[in-house]
């Protein structure tokens, strides 16, 4: 059996654990909020914003951390007063479906509605894997770059929502953001983009909204979206 072969064989395991997952959380009526960034991005910090806001708000939110090695994130998250946990992925670059099933075993909450999963900081293997979950969220700062949905069309291009972070920096860092947006459709038409800022806690409230309405199936479908039994790892036509 070949490299690629492997590699399908392996990713199809995981769809079909990540659907039985999906249909799992979904019978306790749990949204799993799949997040993705690289690293520095800022998610962390918003994230614990999004948690304080649903604390404050009473609505019943969890929230789990994926990292190489450390509890560093899991630590500031708990601050937000939500049910936190962290996963260490003993040196994988990504989450797989059967490590957040077993990580869930027995800790969840049962009137969890929403469960934020903060992927570890990577926009290439991340992308590739299905967790199970309804929301696929992808945040890119503005400090790295306004071309970087060509750049990772994979991850930009399978998200349900966009998340631009770290707005507060725009200007010093020279950030187009008509030429982000532009590159955004290109890979991705049609999807939402809400600015962020951790410092100021603008777009936890939108982000925490969108999380809410994605239980009622009211999605934006991604081109890239994850299938069973198999991903697509090239670029759509529009982004080559």
């Amino acid at each position: 059996m070949c490299g690629s072969d492997v590699k399908q064989t392996v990713l199809a395991k995981n769809d079909d654990l990540a659907a039985e997952l999906r249909a799992d959380l979904a019978r306790q009526g749990v949204t799993v909020v799949n997040l993705l960034s690289s690293p520095g991005s800022g998610k962390t910090e918003l994230l614990g914003r999004v948690l304080a806001r649903a604390v404050q708000r009473e609505v019943p939110v969890a929230a789990l951390t994926a990292d190489l090695a450390t509890e560093n994130d899991a630590v500031r998250l708990a601050r937000s007063g939500a049910p936190v946990q962290q996963l260490l992925t003993d040196g994988l670059c990504h989450l797989e479906a059967r490590q957040l099933r077993a990580r869930l075993a027995g800790w969840l909450p049962e009137d969890t509605r929403v469960l934020f999963v903060e992927n570890v900081g990577n926009l290439v293997c991340p992308a590739a894997y299905d967790l199970g979950e309804t929301l696929r969220v992808v945040l890119m700062a503005v400090t790295e770059g306004e071309d970087k949905p060509l750049k990772y069309p994979t991850a930009f291009g399978s998200a349900h929502l966009v998340v631009v972070t770290k707005t507060d920096l725009a200007e010093p860092a020279g950030f187009d953001e008509a030429a982000f947006r532009a590159n955004v459709h290109r890979v991705n038409p049609g999807v939402e983009i809400v600015r962020s800022c951790a410092r100021t806690g603008a777009g936890a409230g939108p982000l925490l909204d969108r999380a809410l309405a994605a239980r009622d199936g009211t999605l934006h479908r991604p081109p890239l979206a994850p299938r069973p039994h198999g991903h697509q790892h090239t670029a759509p036509a529009s982004a080559v």
